[in-house]
């Protein structure tokens, strides 16, 4: 649908001025185009099936009207005795659900607002009780939620508000059966926002069973990355790439994110950047929730130059000031380019992606090329 996204002032959109005092300390100004088109279409009450390129600001986007919702629509009198969580956003990974959450309690800091991340790798004591007190925003990974629910220790029958962020990942994750069991225990009278950086045939038609007559807001070109980003190609047989990798990597510079495809590709690697005296993490499923705070916590801190991760470890991954983006080997289908570059390039700051690329793989690069739009020099 045709949408408006003339930036506007925060201070224009009438909202709770507790929750304007947030805005202003996270130094949010002026809308996005995401948000300038999502944020008075969720206050009104509308379902939205929302497409953005990452770090397009579409967190704030829901967050925005899921916190001024709470602060001005009063719970049903029934709940008085006995609270009950009343929103919930679903995301694909637990660094997604944390920054997430970091997201809220910044912009919710002036409010009595409540809210709990509910995701694997750490003991369930604490969220079952955040869970059983009621908070006012859960923000959870599917898996974990649905061991919470098994447990009965989470009651969604109040959810009048259902946010699903990353909705294509969590589908290539296989988390869709979780989510759709999740959504039967919802209440069915309940607004519904589903946010994707890419829109799938697939994406929509799963979309459209969980909303009711939803609104649909595009924003830039669907499977395009940020046009911010320079895009290059580095063409070198694969036993010269780590070499490559050295030399580059030791040119003074910003933080660079390298893709892996797999799991023992990311540590191999490592070991070997960092044998050469770079300061570099992996990052992939493997490492224990401690290991990979660690690396993400190291490489958004300026302790690790270089972070090197899958695919999966790092969707969702939000930190400000990635230079680069290296993609080791050629990802293995367009929307993964999109995802792994959008690591850079984000709030309309300059980024650069190169991809390194084996003398035999001219083709697939071609294919690439044509299907996301973009030219790699």
């Amino acid at each position: 649908m045709p949408c408006d996204t003339t930036p506007a002032a925060f201070a224009s959109l009438k909202l709770d001025p507790r929750l304007l005092e947030g805005i202003r300390d996270l130094g949010f100004a002026e809308t996005r185009p995401i948000q300038s088109a999502v944020i008075p279409l969720a206050l009104q009450g509308d379902d939205l099936i929302a497409c953005a390129e990452t770090g397009s600001g579409k967190t704030a986007a829901f967050v925005v009207p899921m916190l001024q919702r709470l602060l001005t629509v009063p719970r049903d009198h029934g709940q008085v005795a006995a609270p009950r969580s009343r929103e919930l956003v679903l995301a694909p990974t637990r660094e997604l659900a944390v920054q997430i959450e970091d997201e809220i309690h910044g912009l919710s800091y002036h409010t009595t607002v409540t809210s709990a991340a509910v995701y694997g790798g750490v003991e369930m004591g604490m969220q079952e009780r955040a869970l059983k007190a009621g908070v006012d925003i859960v923000v959870a990974t599917p898996g974990r939620l649905m061991d919470h629910m098994r447990q009965q220790n989470a009651d969604l029958g109040a959810v009048d508000l259902l946010v699903l962020d990353e909705a294509d990942r969590m589908m290539d994750m296989g988390f869709w059966p979780d989510v759709k069991r999740i959504i039967s225990a919802l209440p069915a009278e309940r607004q519904t926002l589903l946010f994707s950086a890419t829109m799938p045939d697939e994406v929509v038609r799963d979309a459209l069973e969980i909303v009711r007559d939803a609104k649909y807001v595009q924003i830039g070109q669907r499977s395009a990355p940020a046009k911010s980003i320079a895009h290059r190609a580095q063409f070198l047989p694969e036993n010269q790439k780590v070499d490559w990798l050295i030399e580059h990597l030791k040119s003074p510079g910003g933080p660079v994110l390298i893709f892996s495809r797999t799991k023992i590709g990311a540590d191999r690697l490592a070991r070997r950047l960092a044998a050469a005296g770079l300061r570099c993490v992996a990052l992939h499923a493997d490492r224990t929730m401690e290991q990979r705070r660690h690396a993400v916590e190291g490489f958004r801190g300026g302790r690790y130059r270089v972070l090197v991760a899958t695919d999966i470890a790092a969707r969702g991954l939000d930190i400000d000031g990635i230079h680069t983006v290296i993609n080791y080997e050629l990802p293995d289908s367009p929307d993964t380019y999109v995802h792994r570059v959008g690591r850079t390039g984000r709030a309309e700051q300059a980024g650069q992606a190169i991809t390194l690329v084996a003398p035999g793989e001219r083709q697939e690069l071609a294919h690439l090329e044509m299907s996301v739009g973009v030219r790699l020099e």
